[in-house]
């Protein structure tokens, strides 16, 4: 993989893979325009994000269309309330309300042909939003995520006299997540022959990556060997190399039966040496194996149950 320049100062400074699987990257000189992704960005929004948005949407257009038929005047609508200006605009906005969901209460109705116009333009504007909105919202929740959770620490042990990078994973949802697979990338800081710093990529090997069924824990091991860009490396030139692993686990929600996705990373920070995974496991007496998802990050000095 060729080098790639970038601004040494500014990668010390932050991880770039955040610990809920987003990237801490921010893209400078691409011209943003609103409707270019509004389909992405609404999807991937927060829920109180989005059904705020949603609220405003609905009350600024009822305000806009109620506005609309004040303006007609009181004859334009029958039933109207011969009272104050605002009591006026109020019923207006309620009708335009009524008009928008389709209710039709029948106290108030259309007289001039003027409204009556902007009833047919309201009801036709109101099936439309109507209708992407709730696209937007059955595509958020049909949407496949995974509750993957990783360990706090990565672990540097000796297991069978050999090395190995260790960090643990288990699927906290209650099904299952069928043809697993895991990918661990290594960033790391480098230097050339003329002085140049860049990031580099190195895939880690791994001793198994793939899992048919992922429903208990998983120990992801890294043979640091002879092959391994970590071999001979100590935690404070990991921190001098500024290195941070990647871990990428795709797999099939067998309830769903759709391609899920979690992503996770570990700094030099989040690495321990010579200590080994608790075990999470335990037979019930009715014959059940019960994982404790709280006890992910559970550690003990000596190797055992991995």
């Amino acid at each position: 993989m060729p080098p790639e320049a970038q601004n040494h100062r500014t990668l010390r400074q932050f991880r770039l893979l955040n610990r809920d699987g987003s990237f801490n990257i921010e893209r400078a000189g691409v011209k943003r325009r609103v409707f270019n992704d509004l389909y992405h960005s609404l999807l991937a929004s927060t829920w109180p994000s989005l059904f705020l948005l949603f609220f405003a949407c609905y009350l600024a257009a009822n305000v806009v269309f109620g506005s609309i038929y004040y303006t007609f005047g009181p004859d334009a609508l029958e039933g109207i309330r011969r009272g104050t200006g605002f009591e006026h605009w109020l019923d207006c906005f309620f009708f335009s309300v009524q008009t928008l969901a389709t209710i039709g209460y029948g106290r108030i109705s259309p007289v001039s042909l003027g409204a009556n116009l902007l009833v047919t333009v309201e009801a036709l504007f109101g099936m439309l939003t109507i209708a992407v909105g709730s696209g937007l919202l059955f595509a958020r929740f049909s949407r496949p995520t995974a509750r993957v959770v990783f360990s706090d620490k990565a672990l540097i042990a000796t297991v069978d006299e050999e090395p190995l990078l260790m960090f643990r994973m288990a699927n906290a949802r209650l099904n299952q997540i069928v043809e697993a697979q895991v990918g661990v990338i290594l960033l790391i800081t480098e230097k050339t022959a003329e002085g140049q710093t860049f990031r580099n990529l190195y895939d880690l090997k791994l001793e198994r990556s793939r899992s048919p069924v992922f429903a208990l824990s998983w120990v992801i091991a890294h043979p640091i060997d002879d092959s391994s860009p970590l071999k001979g490396m100590t935690l404070e030139q990991m921190r001098e190399n500024e290195i941070e692993i990647f871990v990428s686990v795709t797999g099939i929600d067998d309830t769903l039966s759709q391609t899920i996705h979690a992503r996770y990373s570990y700094t030099a920070d989040d690495i321990l040496e010579n200590r080994y995974f608790a075990d999470v496991l335990e037979r019930t007496p009715e014959q059940k194996v019960r994982l404790h998802i709280d006890r992910i990050n559970a550690l003990q000095e000596a190797a055992q149950n991995l």
